[in-house]
């Protein structure tokens, strides 16, 4: 590429994606080069600078192929009010565990000598801070009993997401987290103000159940730490950009099937399970 940045990541035994400097991106089957294979340089692991724009491509590339290994059957028109309330409280038990999960992440890499991780991390963790209870709040706002709801009930689909975010945080080097984050925050960052609306519209008038969605969307943060995230990574040597962008990926892959199972339950079922979260029947504003 005539010493132009290139970066490549392997996300399993024959699947590698390669981002340029100019954004762009290709997926490559190594099974299609094995002929050449000696001369690909894909076939070693990452070396070299990242750039913003490659780093934030390769990232981007390895989440949606976690996605489109799963697809989220959820259309728009197919959107209900026991729908959203259920993946508030999804949201809830991601948000809960965010910042005291960088901060054990912080203190790991300020014990290994890496300031630049710990400080990065314990400043998301600030700003990641009280998140849950703005899911407490909204649900509030829907005539839920919040706190019992969220201690009683985990989707069953998202406990493997919540499980992975545990293990990279807990592991002896848990850069991880930092791509396990970018998958949710630029899925979040993706949601501009016609979707948000439309989830806004489910409420009644009068009550507003949408601060998590407001501050977790396009109109909210999650832009600019989207940004800021890509611009540090970028910086960070190449075997952490790599083990970023796989957690991003197995991230994404581990939301997607969640996704899809919360996809196929029923308005009904919904309800049944929130109900026997909170202890009793749930009935929402009409």
């Amino acid at each position: 590429m005539n010493g132009s940045t290139a970066e490549w990541v392997r996300l399993s035994d024959n699947l590698v994606i390669v981002a340029h400097e100019t954004g762009e991106v290709w997926l490559l089957n190594l099974d299609d080069y094995r002929a050449c294979e000696d001369f690909l340089p894909f076939n070693d692991a990452m070396v070299g600078p990242g750039t913003c724009a490659s780093t934030g491509a390769l990232l981007d590339a390895a989440v949606a192929v976690g996605f489109a290994e799963n697809r989220d059957p959820m259309d728009p028109t197919e959107l209900s009010l026991p729908r959203y309330a259920f993946d508030l409280v999804g949201a809830y038990h991601n948000a809960r565990r965010t910042p005291g999960h960088y901060r054990q992440a912080a203190e790991r890499f300020r014990n290994l000598g890496r300031e630049d991780l710990a400080a990065y991390l314990e400043k998301h963790a600030r700003e990641e801070t009280g998140h849950d209870r703005l899911v407490i709040k909204d649900l509030s706002a829907l005539g839920l009993p919040a706190d019992r709801l969220v201690a009683g009930l985990v989707p069953k689909g998202l406990q493997p997401v919540y499980n992975f975010f545990d293990r990279l945080c807990e592991s002896d080097y848990p850069i991880g987290c930092i791509g396990y984050s970018y998958c949710f925050e630029s899925r979040a960052a993706m949601r501009q103000q016609g979707e948000v609306e439309r989830l806004e519209a489910l409420c009644p008038p009068g009550i507003d159940a949408s601060r998590f969605l407001r501050t977790h969307s396009g109109l909210g943060s999650e832009v600019a730490h989207v940004e800021d995230m890509v611009d540090f990574v970028a910086g960070l040597p190449s075997s952490d950009r790599t083990l970023i962008v796989q957690a991003a990926h197995d991230a994404a892959t581990l939301m997607a099937d969640g996704l899809h199972q919360h996809g196929l339950l029923s308005d009904a079922t919904l309800l049944e399970m929130m109900g026997t979260g909170a202890g009793q029947p749930i009935r929402l504003p009409s």
